[in-house]
């Protein structure tokens, strides 16, 4: 059975095929600048200037390319970045569906219409396969209210629904998901993604009770150019000086690393640049630390005795340097790094905590394409049923 997973940005779509359910990747490949005169199609090391004025040719251009006729795809699985309190799991795309994830956009306003637009196009192109959509916040959604809701009077969050929602659930969920089968028990711990964008979540048997992102993906640590946790007042001051568009601009653009270092949003080079004595690159490095190892502190203290902490994404999976820096004040805590593993552990599955360190560390590569997928298929009339 195949399965397309369709990950839509706004000008650009990726796409993954599985065979399941073994989950066996077949091709993967995305075509970027889409609605430009250089729009590009990659496929392994085909790279091609191709024309895709819209999501829907793009797409039609990627099965052509894979030969993959409309028939032959039972389902697809959408990435939807917002679900809202609506949705706590995948769901099959009915009209109805689509219509309650288009009026989720305002609460995602970036991300809602390439989203959108995948669902349209795949649903064009292959009208017969069931498509599904997968929510970032669905993982979430388990979080408790003392968790979720912000101290503001409670009429914006019964009208206005502002809460924290928090984001990257596929990741820390299948993350979560490959623990709980290392450990033979469900998961308690703490799982960092860590890339431009990254989330910390305190999940407790398997559920998320807590994470770091909160109503927009703006929240939390320090990232590659948002600025994470602020004082409001400081938004406010901004926005009185620079209108509300620029503040905005400047708080999910221009801060994070690129804006303490003034120079990259690119962790290699930052951590090249710091080795070489730049002190902004290496204030960006402490304060991009500094503030995951507070959350860790944070989560510690309301979880209480845990399993491990997953290290995933991008840096958390690639930064043996990041790791250190992020782990190194927290021995006291029973959290013991080994280094040998430590650095030799670059993008591949792995323990990085000593023998006899009470509270493990792993490196988990992220699949969140998988994940979908898997959720995809379980949705579909030819998965096994279970009593």
């Amino acid at each position: 059975m195949k399965i397309l997973v369709f990950n839509s940005g706004s000008s650009s779509v990726k796409i993954r095929l599985f065979d399941m359910p073994e989950e066996r990747l077949i091709a993967s490949c995305q075509v970027e600048k889409i609605g430009q005169t250089d729009a590009t199609f990659f496929h392994g090391k085909i790279e091609k200037v191709i024309s895709a004025p819209d999501h829907t040719t793009a797409i039609a251009y990627i099965c052509d390319h894979l030969n993959l006729s409309p028939n032959d795809i039972v389902a697809v699985g959408h990435r939807v970045v917002q679900g809202g309190e609506k949705f706590i799991e995948a769901t099959p795309i009915t009209p109805d569906i689509e219509n309650e994830i288009d009026a989720l956009k305002a609460f995602a306003p970036l991300h809602t219409p390439p989203n959108m637009a995948g669902i349209r196009a795949g649903q064009t192109i292959m009208p017969n396969a069931t498509h599904v959509a997968v929510f970032d916040t669905a993982f979430h959604q388990t979080m408790p209210e003392h968790a979720y809701r912000y101290a503001i009077p409670t009429i914006y969050y019964t009208r206005d629904h502002i809460r924290r929602y928090g984001f990257h659930g596929t990741s820390h969920r299948y993350v979560s998901e490959r623990a709980t089968e290392r450990l033979g028990h469900p998961f308690t711990g703490i799982t960092c993604h860590l890339g431009n964008g990254c989330s910390i979540t305190a999940i407790k048997n398997g559920q998320s009770v807590d994470t770091s992102m909160g109503f927009t993906p703006l929240e939390g640590v320090a990232m590659g150019t948002r600025s994470g946790d602020i004082d409001p007042a400081v938004v406010l001051n901004l926005a009185q000086q620079l209108g509300i568009k620029e503040t905005d601009h400047l708080l999910n653009r221009e801060s994070g690393l690129l804006g303490l270092s003034e120079k990259s949003n690119d962790l290699r080079e930052l951590l090249a640049s710091a080795h070489n004595g730049d002190a902004k690159s290496q204030l960006a490095l402490n304060v991009f630390t500094y503030r995951i190892t507070k959350y860790i502190g944070a989560y510690l203290a309301i979880l209480g005795p845990i399993d491990g902490i997953i290290f995933t994404g991008g840096i958390g999976e690639n930064s043996p340097d990041i790791r250190q820096q992020i782990l190194t004040n927290l021995t006291h805590l029973g959290i013991h790094l080994d280094h040998t593993k430590n650095t030799s552990s670059i993008g591949q599955e792995n323990t990085i905590s000593t023998e006899t360190s009470p509270i493990q560390i792993f490196v988990i590569p992220t699949d969140e394409e998988r994940l979908i997928a898997r959720q995809t298929y379980q949705l579909t009339d030819n998965a096994p049923t279970h009593s």
